[in-house]
């Protein structure tokens, strides 16, 4: 069967305070997009336990560290099921902030799940792709919502940008997460996302904010550069995705095609 995990963008992003385990509690709201790997998973007529393969974007180290497969792996450790053959395309860059990984994971445990006739319920599937990441368990049932803990916690929100367009530029650059996090100063915001988000997106450029950009611009101005590129071009808003390095603008029209982000990731689409 085939399935097609897609990327989702981050509209805000407060990081409220350092947790006594080290990790950070945040608040942001997760938005599903139209970019999507794709991925085959079937009854193995050649192995007894899986295969791999993959195209697209190049997919380096083992297997066995890839989300994809410990998802298998997990499952196969709660479940009986036959041997499977796993093919994926990439097509969603990694250190992008747009969740690729965790939604190749989500889909899987998903994919198993129908394949085999595991009658597994969506809620056991979250707590499942918990233990795989923290933002695993939003792509089970894929829809906005808004997130805290340290993304692991969530509630589905009425929101639709259906009818805007999306424009996401990502620069060849790598943003580390742990990098990203220790330069930022935690701070509870005095509004709360789940409030400003119901404001029209015009409105979101002076409400709405990423605490990372302020020290990744620092450290990477040419991101900076491409979100006034964005505004520059007509967006109604625009911002970096998590903790980067992708950055997406919000167009109430088709945006126009120009060499301004040469040398760039570029996707873009309606959004739904």
């Amino acid at each position: 069967m085939i399935s097609y995990p897609n990327a989702k963008i981050n509209i805000g992003l407060n990081v409220v305070e350092k947790r006594l385990d080290g990790y950070h509690n945040i608040e942001t709201v997760f938005y599903p997009i139209g970019l999507c790997d794709v991925l085959e998973v079937d009854f193995s007529e050649t192995c007894t336990d899986y295969s791999f393969s993959s195209s697209g974007i190049t997919i380096d180290g083992d297997p066995e560290d890839n989300l994809i497969v410990k998802a298998y792996r997990l499952l196969r450790s709660k479940y009986q099921f036959p041997a499977v053959d796993i093919s994926l395309l990439k097509q969603i860059p990694f250190g992008a902030g747009l969740g690729g990984g965790s939604a190749d994971a989500a889909f899987m445990l998903k994919a198993l799940n129908e394949l085999f006739n595991l009658k597994i319920t969506p809620k056991r599937l979250e707590i499942l792709a918990a233990k795989l990441g923290a933002d695993c368990p939003v792509f089970i049932r894929n829809k906005p919502a808004f997130a805290t803990g340290i993304g692991n916690a969530f509630i589905s929100i009425d929101l639709s940008l259906n009818g805007y367009f999306l424009l996401l530029v990502k620069p060849d650059i790598h943003v580390s997460t742990p990098e990203a996090y220790s330069l930022v100063v935690p701070e509870k915001p005095e509004f709360s996302l789940q409030e400003l988000i119901k404001a029209p997106v015009s409105e979101w450029k002076s409400t709405i904010k990423n605490d990372f950009e302020k020290s990744v611009f620092k450290t990477h101005p040419v991101i900076e550069k491409i979100k006034f590129q964005l505004y520059d071009m007509g967006a109604k808003y625009a911002s970096m995705s998590g903790s980067g390095s992708s950055v997406y603008g919000i167009f109430e029209d088709v945006p126009e095609k120009n060499d301004l982000f040469a040398g760039c990731f570029v996707a873009g689409g309606q959004l739904e």
